[in-house]
């Protein structure tokens, strides 16, 4: 047994060995996310409850000819907002749980919906794989999706999968194998409004400087402008209790703010 990390509060992933891959499968409620876990991980998996919380965990093994396995199965959640502990938990393992990939699992009958949660996890996280899940419900009532041209947009391997049926589930588990081979390049990014893109230029480059690679530092500079107190506290628990006192990022935050206020933009 080994963990993600050293705090209480944090998860303990339970590795059968070091190479494991850690894989957060995650979605929008009724989405078929549990049973595309069920599927993969048939009876190898456990289930318990997140560190403090009453909030069900579940973890389970898979394996292929090259990989093997960790995975998660977080609660759904419509959005990284949290606004209640199942959501709270999904965004803390997304964010500072460290998996090695997220799979995230889209409802084919209503993709536009799902793609929000999508467009977050792309703001913390390269290593990302969206599966397009229920495509036979999405046939019944005549919808059609063409999964390159989703994924030529998104800059991330995107599957189709049919839950119930395994065998579809063979492209999604190639997929994880190829995650550290897909180029990272032309992966899709928000564009926010002008005056929020300078906010965020403003804080960024002291970010980079400051914490290099242990969190995405576009994704934290937004951050840093909201008013979430508890995503703060946990950005504080990840990145150390100083990182907030630093003063070049205090400034640039206060700054960044200055510049919102300006333009009549108030959190």
């Amino acid at each position: 047994s080994t963990g993600n990390g050293a705090s209480k509060t944090e998860l303990i992933i339970n590795k059968r060995n070091e190479n494991d891959k850690i894989i957060a499968v995650a979605g929008n409620p009724n989405v078929g996310k549990s049973t595309i876990f069920n599927a993969l991980t048939g009876m190898h998996q456990h289930t318990g409850n997140w560190p403090g919380k009453t909030v069900t965990n579940a973890q389970g093994y898979c394996k292929t000819k090259t990989n093997s396995y960790v995975l998660v199965d977080i609660p759904g959640t419509y959005s990284l907002l949290a606004h209640s502990p199942e959501e709270e938990v999904a965004r803390n393992f997304l964010c500072f749980g460290s998996p090695d990939a997220t799979v995230i699992v889209c409802d084919a009958t209503c993709l536009e919906r799902n793609l929000n949660l999508v467009l977050q996890t792309l703001e913390i996280s390269d290593n990302v794989i969206v599966c397009v899940n229920l495509l036979d419900e999405a046939k019944r009532k005549g919808i059609e999706i063409n999964l390159n041209t989703l994924s030529d947009e998104l800059g991330v391997a995107v599957v189709g999968t049919v839950a119930r049926n395994k065998k579809s589930l063979e492209a999604l588990l190639q997929e994880l194998d190829n995650i550290d081979k897909t180029p990272k390049n032309n992966i899709y990014s928000v564009k926010y409004p002008d005056i929020i893109e300078n906010a965020i230029n403003i804080i960024e480059p002291v970010l980079k400087d400051k914490i290099k690679n242990k969190l995405k530092c576009r994704w934290l500079a937004l951050k840093l402008l909201e008013p979430d107190q508890s995503l703060l506290e946990e950005i504080k628990k990840y990145l150390g209790e100083d990182f907030l006192n630093d003063t070049q990022i205090t400034n640039a935050i206060k700054l960044a703010k200055e510049t919102l206020y300006t333009g009549g933009v108030r959190n």
